[in-house]
């Protein structure tokens, strides 16, 4: 902001207003340094004429104010060839004397020290205007680090970061990454939890910036916390509770190839910017912006490393079957964005199955660890099936619909050995249920399938739900805004 700001007069400046105790206490003071020439400019920031003073001048757009960073009132400047070489803020008189190299302040009944008043050029209110008057383009509060700070390690002592080191948030970086969405910077997407703040899209690109992201993943992004911030998926929920859970993020639709996301070989791991990112800048938002600390808020027991960001793609291109996004209805051309509120990923591996219902019944096996083997119905899964084993299946003329079923199927038990006390285990379902079957996961929606990951190797992986419905979380999907 500075190699903007105006020039001013050699010698010493005030910035004041009228809406001031403190500056009307002073005005005597101003007086006396106006006639003893020691002042050159009282800048007023709300009455043109406080202090009625020949060199008074109005600074009621507050320009100068902004561009010089005034955040109290009186402040006294010195000036040097044009530029600020120092400054004092407030009004101590002690303070006045030394900065501005005199014994005489004139009247000596004045209170010797007040502390001042803000300045109108930092009210909140005004901050979106003066920005786009006078300021970068960036309403968010600018923050400047000390030249011998570390950025890095300044961002982190702030308490911005994740764990892992953040992209700075200079303004040239934030205007970039705004100019990958069409939506405007001051738009209020949602509001985020746990401390219900205001969510603007300026403050999405901030903490995007942050977390990697380029431009481009910008409206995932936006769409993500659009999903995440709603009553349904129940963000404070998902961060209170001591389950290691957060949202899964994955994405259907051509964006996933514009923007380069991974849905082959180690989709669900590191080395791809987009999935690395989105995910993350989410988790970063809602840190920072709504509060949600681990430790505070966040009451994980152990987290898991989901918790960073854990966003991937779909292989539609290999798959034997429609997308997740079009089994909603959206069509291949629409791009969505899925949140799921889920834990890390875990391994079914099944090398040896050659027929689908071998398979279905090996896959079912693997799903039922999700949680605890003997909680079943509460807790919603997602099924990422490898491309060898998809083939099994699509070579024998499955749909996904018929996987899905007989998976679940075979996921059915006995609840004599599924109640508390069963096998010597004390968890498990009530007593109530004895006497019956139940499956693992409900029929008809408790079970998302997904195809993606490498082309070699008989392994599929499970994700793990939070508690289905009200009293957890409704997984969502929406359509990606630009």
């Amino acid at each position: 902001m500075g190699n903007n700001r105006p020039k001013l007069a050699n010698g010493f400046v005030a910035f004041v207003k009228k809406d001031c105790p403190t500056c009307e206490l002073i005005v005597p003071v101003l007086e006396h340094l106006t006639e003893s020439q020691v002042l050159r400019t009282i800048f007023t920031q709300d009455d043109p004429s406080f202090p009625n003073l020949p060199i008074t001048s109005d600074d009621t757009s507050l320009e100068v104010s902004f561009l010089h960073e005034i955040e109290t009132v009186p402040t006294l400047l010195k000036i040097q060839d044009g530029v600020e070489v120092d400054r004092t803020v407030g009004w101590s008189q002690e303070t006045w004397k030394a900065f501005l190299g005199i014994d005489n302040l004139g009247p000596g009944n004045i209170r010797p020290y007040s502390p001042g008043c803000g300045s109108l050029s930092v009210d909140p209110d005004l901050q979106g205007i003066l920005q786009k008057k006078y300021g970068s383009g960036v309403a968010s509060r600018e923050v400047v680090f000390a030249s011998a700070e570390d950025e890095f390690e300044a961002m982190y002592d702030r308490g911005w970061s994740d764990g892992l080191p953040l992209i700075p948030p200079t303004i040239e970086r934030v205007k970039a990454m705004l100019a990958g969405s069409e939506r405007r910077p001051d738009e209020v997407i949602a509001v985020v939890p746990p401390n219900l703040v205001d969510l603007t899209v300026e403050k999405v690109a901030i903490n995007a910036v942050m977390a990697g992201c380029k431009p481009e993943y910008l409206p995932v992004v936006i769409t993500a916390l659009e999903t995440a911030c709603t009553d349904q998926f129940n963000m404070h929920g998902l961060l209170a509770t001591t389950m290691p859970v957060g949202p899964v993020i994955f994405i259907n639709g051509p964006i996933r190839k514009s923007i380069g996301m991974n849905s082959g070989m180690n989709l669900l791991g590191q080395g791809n910017r987009a999935n690395s990112t989105i995910g993350r800048a989410v988790q970063l938002t809602i840190r920072n912006v709504g509060g949600g600390r681990p430790g505070e808020v966040d009451r994980a027991t152990h987290g898991s490393p989901a918790k960073y960001g854990l966003c991937f793609a779909e292989d539609e291109e290999g798959s034997p079957w429609p997308s997740y996004a079009q089994d909603l209805g959206f069509s291949a051309n629409q791009n969505t964005v899925t949140l799921f509120p889920g834990e890390g990923p875990r391994m079914i591996v099944d090398q040896l199955s050659r027929s689908p219902d071998e398979l279905a019944r090996s896959l079912a096996k693997g799903i039922i660890g999700n949680i605890h083997p003997k909680l079943v119905m509460g807790f919603d899964a997602i099924l990422i099936i490898g491309p060898e084993h998809a083939s099994r299946f699509a070579e024998a003329g499955w749909t996904k619909d018929q996987v899905n079923e007989e998976i679940i199927n075979h996921s059915i038990r006995e609840t004599d050995e599924l109640i508390r006390g069963a096998d010597g285990i004390s968890e498990g379902l009530p007593e109530v249920f004895a006497g019956s079957t139940l499956p693992k996961l409900r029929p008809g929606g408790g079970l998302i399938i997904l195809h993606g990951g490498g082309a070699a190797g008989l392994f599929s992986a499970t994700i793990g739900g939070w508690i289905t419905g009200d009293k957890g979380s409704i997984y969502q999907t929406r359509e990606i805004t630009l």
